[in-house]
């Protein structure tokens, strides 16, 4: 089985620092993610300074609860001018920094600073004239799909593909921040497996909950990505650190996944004969003389494995030995003598 793509999503658990950037992905890269995300958009890219009710966070559920999307998205971001050398710093130090774009002034931007691959957030998963112009750049693509429809997903699939992009990997996703356990559906991966893998497309999870159990149960359906919001500590506060993994939970999910995979492994039958000599066999239980019977008095399947297999049990029962055969013999063909019932 390949090995899953691990995603560790900054987002703004920077908390405006540059350093702070600089070090989640220093640890991040130390305790086995194999690559960065962070997010390239302004306030004003994303939304607008409007105090219409509409731009109001209403969910009493939600940590942002009663903030003005503007207002929310002016502390959250990633300032442009540091993200050319947060990808620098990553080059540097060997692990991949990629970023979601949130319109097509953000895509022109990474284009300038090399960026990897991109992905495309759960509400930008059915703006198809965004997905189609970070596709057309001919890198991969990875789309969460937490509020789209069946038909919205295969939209998204479609807008890579209409630019000649196939290397595509799209996300189970529970737009919740943080998300419950139970509401996560991940039966829902083996389904897009089937509706998807076919035509090439490769499967994940983004999971916004704070357990490490939904990213093992993904690699174990066949998910390909997970991808996992983390911080350095949540005291440290910022807009997303509520649902972000810190350092020590990040790495034990690592570990988890990485131990998922190994025993996973592959489909095997291959005997372990090291241990198969301590199977069961066929033994003499009693002395028994030349020309006496088999009985189940005489002879019984034991450990270890030295004998006659137990399947031939039923079928050395009532024939005579050819020899007298001492307590702890291992039976053997050559002392049935056949015919005698």
């Amino acid at each position: 089985m390949s090995a899953t793509f691990i995603i560790a999503e900054m987002s703004a658990n920077h908390c405006g620092d540059i350093n702070l950037a600089k070090k989640i992905i220093k640890t991040a890269k130390k305790i086995g993610a194999d690559a960065v995300k962070i997010q390239t958009y302004t306030a004003d890219t994303i939304t607008i300074d409007c105090q219409n009710e509409e731009f109001l966070i209403k969910d009493k559920e939600s940590l942002w609860n009663g903030e003005n999307l503007y207002s929310l998205y002016q502390k959250a971001y990633t300032p442009w001018e540091w993200q050319g050398e947060l990808k620098a710093y990553a080059d540097e130090i060997g692990i991949p920094l990629f970023s979601t774009p949130f319109d097509f002034t953000a895509v022109d931007f990474l284009e300038t600073i090399n960026i990897p691959m991109y992905k495309i957030a759960s509400f930008e998963a059915f703006d198809y004239p965004l997905i189609k112009y970070a596709a057309s750049k001919g890198k991969p693509m990875i789309i969460s799909t937490g509020i789209s429809s069946l038909e919205e997903i295969q939209g998204a699939i479609d807008a890579c593909k209409s630019v000649g992009n196939q290397d595509i990997t799209i996300l189970k996703c529970t737009s919740a921040y943080p998300a419950k356990v139970e509401d996560m559906n991940l039966v829902t991966i083996k389904d897009m497996l089937e509706r998807f893998a076919p035509d090439g497309v490769k499967i994940g999870l983004s999971d916004h909950s704070m357990s490490i159990i939904p990213p093992v149960v993904a690699v174990t359906m066949g998910a390909k990505v997970i991808e996992k919001h983390f911080t350095l500590d949540r005291d440290l506060g910022g807009a997303d650190s509520g649902f972000s993994l810190n350092i020590e939970e990040f790495s034990t999910m690592v570990k988890a996944v990485r131990e998922t995979e190994k025993a996973l492994g592959k489909a095997d039958y291959t005997i372990n004969e090291k241990n198969r000599k301590f199977a069961r066999s066929l033994y003499v239980i009693k002395n028994i003389k030349k020309g006496e019977k088999f009985t189940s008095d005489n002879i019984r399947s034991i450990r270890p494995s030295n004998g006659l297999h137990p399947k031939y049990y039923e079928e050395v029962l009532g024939e005579t030995a050819t020899c007298d055969l001492k307590f702890g013999t291992p039976m053997k063909m050559e002392y049935i003598k056949k015919g005698t019932q």
